[in-house]
């Protein structure tokens, strides 16, 4: 059951306002904090389950520090949504994930090897569904976008 607070905030960020600000803020501080508290606080993580997703570039071959919202699953590993925020464009981890699968996310201050995979099909909409139980403005950044929003399962290595 979510509270009003909850509700309040599901429908600011589904709206065109937030997903212009919020990829230029939250990530930010998200990494700033995550630095300062040697990876103990993630702050969005205070509204979503989240993770630092450590891969490398698709196209530098360096590696990229993301904060992002995750859907922690049964068997350890975790489901990541390419929302982009309702964004046009998919969000450049996801082709980062799509060229080099092998990454690492900070979960809860530990460093764990993770292998990426992209969903498709029945899979993939079983996966959907679960993040839209999870968040359901992801329904509204997908309505927003001509694009698939792309999900990918991180399983432990």
């Amino acid at each position: 059951m979510t509270s009003a607070g909850e509700r309040l905030l599901q429908k600011v960020s589904a709206t065109r306002v937030f997903a212009r600000v919020a990829p230029h803020c939250i990530p930010a501080l998200d990494r700033a904090v995550h630095r300062l508290t040697r990876g103990k606080v993630l702050l969005s993580a205070r509204m979503l389950p989240g993770v630092i997703l450590t891969a490398t570039g698709a196209r530098s071959g360096r590696p990229r520090r993301t904060p992002l919202a995750c859907l922690p699953e049964e068997d350890g590993g975790w489901l990541l949504i390419g929302s982009n925020f309702g964004r046009p464009g998919h969000p450049a981890w996801t082709g980062n994930l799509l060229k080099n699968p092998e990454a690492e996310v900070n979960w809860q201050g530990k460093d764990i090897p993770v292998r990426a995979r992209l969903l498709t099909g029945e899979e993939r909409a079983r996966a959907w569904r679960a993040a839209l139980a999870l968040w359901p403005p992801y329904a509204a950044y997908q309505a927003r976008v001509e694009r698939e929003i792309r999900l990918f399962r991180l399983e432990r290595r």
